[in-house]
């Protein structure tokens, strides 16, 4: 257990970890975000960011949302890492902060190019916070996640710059290829937790074994999907990539099943996990399909990933995370289960029941924003006060 010394803690304990001004203030913004655009879609209201509301909707849920509970997560892990003291303080406040500007940014008066600078700066800057660590402590396991936020920002600056000359086929190149690499970095994040917390949270002492093939398969394959959007060759089906979004979907599955055990269905930490990550699974067959020449619409399979995979393991790793770095029980109430509960169906309803009804996305919306509130009403005060055993973090 790292220790700061009582003079460099911060007096307000939500500057204590990246995790938690991250998980607040990316919680409490996909929620703001998402009413916003359900109220846009209900014809309710009619904001007028630059570019549309498509544009700012795409942007904001990849590199707000997501980005900022990635930055919040990794910020806290790389102290484990590396034994060196993660960001907090000052310099927390200011990463945030410059988080924060970016998405007020849409709906100030500035000129597109500062815009650009002020969206684009996150990224780079949470990449160097953690590349400093990871170097310094010649962590070369960990040089891929620092290259994968690398690229997530160079897919943000290729979206900005599409927004910037109007032209949208580079911001959905940009869009999707941030997707899919965030997509990779759940896949990294996730071969290395889930297994671990599905041992530990049905009291297993000995490790998962460990699949290094297995891996790296996932890895390499994963990163090869986003190069696909980014240089254009996604933008129509083509067999050679329904080939490795089939390779990947049977990655995945393998995955899954050497994980499984039936305890994790009793402990709601673990089954919101386990199928968040089946989503992942599941949307890499939907695109296989797609490129196969299916008649499958690239939007559900979209959907699928970002509201199932990626926000439903954003949501599962929230609470896990949130109570092991504040010293607390990793037990869960009924209400943060329900959350979890509620996260899957506004995944099948905004995959499923568009099918059949125009009323799907609004069944989704509510169930994904019942969801967060219910994790904003326990979590609130676990985030804002020190840790529970009087430990520094």
């Amino acid at each position: 257990m790292l220790v700061q010394p009582t003079a460099s803690r911060p007096r307000q304990a939500v500057w204590s970890l990246g995790f938690r001004p991250f998980f607040l203030g990316g919680s409490l913004f996909a929620l703001i975000a998402l009413l916003l655009w359900a109220g846009v879609l209900a014809g309710a209201l009619a904001p007028a960011p630059p570019g549309g509301m498509l544009a700012w909707h795409r942007h904001e849920m990849l590199y707000g949302f997501a980005a900022a509970i990635i930055a919040g997560f990794l910020l806290t892990a790389v102290q484990n890492w590396s034994g060196i003291p993660g960001m907090s303080g000052r310099a927390l406040q200011g990463v945030f902060l410059l988080w924060l500007l970016g998405r007020v940014s849409w709906f100030m008066p500035l000129p597109g190019s500062l815009l650009v600078l002020v969206e684009g700066s996150f990224l780079p800057l949470v990449a160097l916070s953690l590349a400093r660590p990871v170097l310094q402590r010649r962590l070369r396991n960990n040089y891929p996640i620092v290259v994968l936020v690398l690229l997530i920002a160079a897919c943000q600056w290729l979206t900005l710059a599409g927004w910037l000359h109007q032209d949208e086929l580079w911001q959905r190149r940009g869009i999707f290829a941030g997707l899919w690499l965030v997509t990779a970095m759940m896949t990294v994040l996730g071969g290395r937790v889930i297994p671990f917390f599905t041992r530990r949270g049905l009291g297993y002492l000995d490790a998962a074994p460990a699949r290094p093939w297995l891996d790296r398969a996932c890895l390499l394959l994963g990163v090869a999907v986003p190069l696909a959007f980014a240089t254009g060759l996604a933008d129509t089906p083509q067999a050679s990539l329904a080939v490795l979004f089939f390779a990947l979907f049977a990655l995945h599955a393998t995955r899954l099943v050497l994980w499984h055990d039936r305890g994790l269905w009793r402990v709601p930490l673990l089954w919101s996990l386990h199928l968040a990550y089946a989503w992942l699974a599941l949307a890499c067959l939907g695109m296989a399909l797609w490129h196969s020449g299916v008649a499958l619409s690239p939007s559900l399979v979209t959907h699928a990933l970002t509201v199932g995979a990626m926000t439903g393991l954003i949501l599962a790793m929230m609470a896990r995370v949130s109570l092991g770095h504040t010293g607390r029980p990793l037990q869960v109430p009924t209400s943060i289960a329900w959350a979890f509960a509620l996260m899957q169906l506004a995944t099948l309803a905004r995959v499923i029941l568009p099918l059949f009804t125009s009323l799907g996305v609004s069944v989704s919306a509510l169930c994904w924003s019942l969801a967060l509130l219910l994790f904003l009403r326990h979590y609130l005060p676990i985030l804002l006060r020190p840790r529970a055993d009087g430990m520094p973090g």
